[in-house]
């Protein structure tokens, strides 16, 4: 008994001994996928040249070529393609596996991913009625400016703006979103412009991402787009507008609490369309009884505002 215990030890750890490192599967793997090492490396955070690196290290532990060079195009060669397929499935299960265990120890909690600015002005707000009802639900809100990964960032839901249409995701449209002009009532004493053309004698300020020039146009006014106050964070444009700092270009579902509250003020009726629409999103067939309690709560919250 004690032999044959022995002999599957001394089986496994050859087998242990003879994988390629993580790290470089990672990265064939994406090269493989993208047929790019540039690409590669911006998937998965790193250089160029260490996507290179790890590609030909594992070749030589191979002994065997995966790609075949032609400048910056590389194609898989047959055991390439054939090693690809393996590597892919592999590092499935180990992400599921990954997925199973985290999920066993924090199974009460869903993650919510949504945009700085929004989680600050829209959810916050309405999260303590979520809290009320499920006190033995966690949320963990996890803020991004950019996209979130699913399977990466193990996050449940997202609230995004785009198209709708992302591959392997199910997208329900939560609001249209469109800009106008705001400013605290006191702002400049309380003598706010009473004419679009006005707009060009005060300090105008917009996110990173939402210029000013479409709404110019569609006002019929010839202002240059102004470059003296941008922000990132569109939650920061909101708060200094708020303290009265200037006149801010504001997105419909992040002004709407100020504006009900008094704390901001529209200036025109007229408003201007946002490239997309925001939705909450989440995996096609994989959502927990929790995060599918989250998702319809979000959907009531939006439905509340008609």
């Amino acid at each position: 008994m004690c032999f044959f215990l022995l002999c599957e030890l001394y089986s496994q750890a050859i087998v242990t001994r003879n994988l390629p490192p993580l790290s470089a599967l990672r990265s064939f793997e994406a090269a493989a996928r993208l047929q790019s090492f540039s690409r590669a490396a911006d998937e998965i955070s790193v250089t160029h040249g260490a996507v290179s690196h790890q590609v030909r290290s594992l070749e030589r532990a191979l002994g065997a070529a995966l790609f075949l060079r032609n400048g910056r195009r590389v194609v898989l060669t047959t055991a390439g393609r054939h090693f690809a397929e393996r590597v892919r499935a592999a590092l499935q299960d180990l992400a599921e596996a990954a997925q199973f265990v985290r999920r066993s120890e924090h199974d009460r909690a869903v993650s919510v991913s949504m945009l700085p600015s929004f989680a600050a002005r829209w959810l916050m707000p309405r999260l303590g009625r979520f809290m009320q009802r499920h006190p033995a639900i966690a949320v963990n809100i996890h803020t991004s400016n950019t996209l979130v990964d699913f399977q990466r960032d193990d996050v449940d839901l997202a609230i995004r703006i785009g198209s709708g249409r992302w591959p392997d995701l199910e997208a329900h449209k939560f609001m249209d979103e469109e800009y106008f002009p705001v400013a605290s009532p006191r702002f400049n004493r309380g003598r706010l412009p009473a004419h679009p053309a006005e707009l060009g004698k005060f300090q105008l300020m917009r996110s990173n991402d939402e210029p000013w020039t479409p709404w110019f146009r569609a006002a019929g006014v010839r202002l240059k787009e102004p470059h003296s106050v941008i922000f990132t964070d569109s939650n920061l444009l909101l708060q200094a507008a708020v303290d009265g700092r200037g006149i801010a270009l504001a997105r419909s579902s992040i002004a709407a609490a100020d504006l009900r509250a008094g704390k901001l003020v529209r200036l025109f009726k007229l408003a201007v369309p946002a490239h997309g629409a925001t939705y909450l999103v989440w995996p096609k067939d994989r959502l927990s009884a929790n995060a599918i309690l989250v998702r319809d709560w979000l959907l009531e919250e939006r439905q509340r505002e008609g």
